[in-house]
């Protein structure tokens, strides 16, 4: 439980509000580390966390001279406490099972024991790198192994992992506690693996690494379009597993990747924090160091064989990086990529977008029809991109009344209010009721 559920609440931008907002994923990953066990640590933080909102402002300058350290020692403590006290419980529950058997009762499985603490290990010293590795072992069904890491490392609760996943958020939940589970009685190791397990991880790092990166690009909730703050963690964890990884071409295409993208991040938001599309972003503004860093890493990994999804959806970005204009695209080129991405990965969201370059290179009505038969295989049902995608083709081709259905259905399942300021705005300019939907707040 956080402060935030249990009443306790700091004043902005305090002290404490910043330590916990900017350290809290990696205090998470090392309390995991020192006591083996992510409920634990998460309870053992949560209880620091509102330990501190009453102590902190006493101290002088309202925190402690080293505040990280502070939180990391009483969370350990306050979770060694709790495993203690679930030992305790488990020791009580095995003599009543005993006594059970001695009046001739069935003894049932009890609770596992406690889980151990493993030493520091591995060639990388960074405890959300091991974190990722540990919530990723191949014991774990690969979209739990995703789901977790996004939980204890990207700091995305339940509903917005369910959303990342397209399923109900108490499906979301069951999975993540059963992941959480599998990890304690099977005593997984909280380590960087050898080199030779490193490939069998290898995918779902990249999928949660690229997963935390689009949940800051464009949050799936909230005011704001961007959470800055995952983006730049992101691109921090890619780094530390392209290093990891140097023979490998995939690390460092998900790098490029992130990279190209976040050059445009200054240009995604007007003055106002209203969505701006690519096409109608101001260009001058675009990070040229990150998109010079990108670029560089596409022609490294773009030569190797074969190519992987991050490769050419690196390739993809450094196309629209390269185009000094909108009407400068070379749309038939990512058309082209896009074919050969869902030869790799056939997934409904590649084939939308896929939809959507054939749009800008061949016009409205033939991407139009691509994303139709997508809508009519029922694929992407609940994804609010859909019929945004299908509205705005209506739009260019003048079907307003058919553009305003489609807008009122993307408005109806958006999550995120500036997404959703910005689909009311066309639905306006088709002619549509104003208040037509329903996104968050």
């Amino acid at each position: 439980m956080s402060s935030r559920q249990s009443g306790q609440e700091p004043a902005e931008g305090s002290p404490i509000e910043g330590v916990f907002r900017e350290q809290r994923r990696r205090l998470l990953a090392t309390l995991i580390r020192l006591v083996g066990d992510i409920d634990a640590a998460e309870e053992g933080l949560a209880a620091a966390w509102e330990a501190a909102v009453v102590q902190w402002p006493a101290l002088p300058g309202g925190a402690p001279d080293n505040p990280g350290a502070w939180l990391i020692r009483t969370a350990r403590n306050k979770a060694v406490d709790g495993l203690r006290h679930r030992a305790l419980a488990a020791e009580k529950h095995a003599e009543l099972q005993a006594d059970a058997v001695a009046a001739g009762g069935e003894a049932s499985a009890g609770p596992s024991g406690t889980a151990t603490t493993n030493d520091d290990e591995g060639a990388v010293e960074d405890d959300q790198l091991r974190l990722m590795f540990t919530c990723c072992h191949p014991a774990l069904p690969l979209e739990a192994q995703v789901a977790l890491t996004l939980r204890t490392l990207g700091g995305l609760d339940t509903d917005e992992i369910a959303r990342a996943f397209l399923v109900p958020p108490p499906t979301m939940a069951q999975r993540l506690v059963r992941a959480k589970s599998k990890i304690r009685i099977a005593r997984i190791p909280y380590r960087i693996p050898d080199a030779e397990d490193l490939p069998a991880r290898l995918d779902a790092i990249l999928a949660v690494i690229y997963l935390i990166f689009n949940e800051g690009y464009t949050a799936s909730s909230g005011d704001a379009l961007v959470r800055a703050a995952l983006c730049t963690e992101a691109i921090r964890l890619g780094r530390l597993l392209a290093k990891l990884v140097p023979a490998r071409p995939e690390p460092r295409a998900l790098l490029a990747l992130m990279r190209l993208i976040e050059a445009r991040r200054a240009a995604r938001v007007d003055a106002a924090g209203e969505l701006v599309l690519l096409e109608d972003q101001d260009r001058a503004r675009w990070d040229r160091d990150a998109i010079a860093e990108g670029l560089a890493l596409v022609r490294e990994v773009l030569p190797m064989r074969p190519l992987g999804a991050y490769s050419l959806q690196a390739a993809i970005a450094a196309v629209h990086a390269q185009a000094a204009r909108a009407a400068d695209t070379n749309w038939p080129e990512i058309v082209a990529l896009y074919e050969w991405l869902r030869r790799i990965d056939p997934s409904p969201v590649v084939a939308l977008n896929h939809a959507v370059a054939i749009a800008m290179a061949e016009g409205p009505a033939a991407g139009l029809r691509h994303i139709d038969a997508l809508s009519a295989a029922g694929a992407l049902g609940g994804y609010h991109l859909l019929p945004a995608a299908r509205a705005d083709l209506l739009r260019r081709l003048g079907r307003f009344p058919e553009a305003a259905r489609a807008y009122r259905e993307a408005l109806a399942l958006v999550t995120n209010a500036a997404e959703a300021r910005f689909l009311q705005r066309r639905l306006d300019e088709v002619g549509g009721a104003p208040g037509g939907g329903g996104g968050a707040a």
